[in-house]
């Protein structure tokens, strides 16, 4: 046997595993997220079906792979634990539940997931793993804006200010705890805040616009 014939890329020697680790741990959270809806009280449990919340989950499935995957392993990776997440919260709402009702919402959600999905996979690989301070702020500023954009959503438009006060701590707690250096945090922070209104306007509007 030859060296040729023997070597494989490490990068892509894990693809595979990456991606199945995606969907165990997507499946999962998608599980908590759902129950964490029936044990939280009032309109705190909105926070657990959040895009937000749910963001975390390919965001935590990048930064697990970073380094470890190329860039559009850490893309197939997020996409992966986002629909994985999607099938977990309807799957348990269907058969732990009273059932998940029509198929509009799955349906919405699994588009949103095809697109949060490989962006925030990216973003968490370039927030622990980034070659420049551009990727670093970028990649931490989706996480963070994403929280903004529920924080504006929950204030704004369902008048639920403390639920709305979490999140938008949130957004400033991510940068300052998460970012490398005071310039990167400062960096981020304000990143985060143009992402927070962007999003508000493009997937709020969008999302209201389904429901109305």
């Amino acid at each position: 046997m030859t060296t040729t014939e023997i070597a494989v890329p490490p990068k892509r020697a894990g693809r595979p595993y990456a991606t199945a680790g995606a969907l165990v741990g997507g499946l999962a959270f998608g599980v908590l997220t759902n129950l964490a809806q029936g044990w939280l009280p009032g309109s705190w449990n909105q926070i657990p079906n959040s895009g937000a919340v749910w963001s975390v989950a390919a965001f935590v499935a990048g930064a697990l792979l970073a380094g470890r995957v190329p860039r559009v392993g850490l893309a197939v990776a997020g996409l992966a634990a986002e629909l994985a997440l999607v099938v977990g919260y309807y799957g348990y709402a269907e058969f732990g539940r009273d059932g998940m009702g029509a198929l509009y919402w799955p349906l919405v959600w699994v588009a949103m997931a095809c697109v949060a999905g490989p962006v925030f996979g990216i973003a968490g690989g370039w927030w622990r793993q980034g070659g420049t301070t551009r990727q670093r702020v970028l990649g931490l500023a989706a996480l963070a804006g994403v929280f903004g954009m529920e924080g504006i959503h929950y204030a704004w438009s369902l008048h639920y200010m403390t639920q709305a006060s979490v999140c938008l701590a949130v957004l400033v707690l991510v940068p300052l705890l998460m970012a490398r250096s005071h310039r990167e945090r400062a960096l981020t922070l304000l990143t985060a805040l143009s992402f927070s209104l962007l999003a508000y306007v493009l997937v709020m509007g969008s999302l209201g616009s389904l429901g109305g």
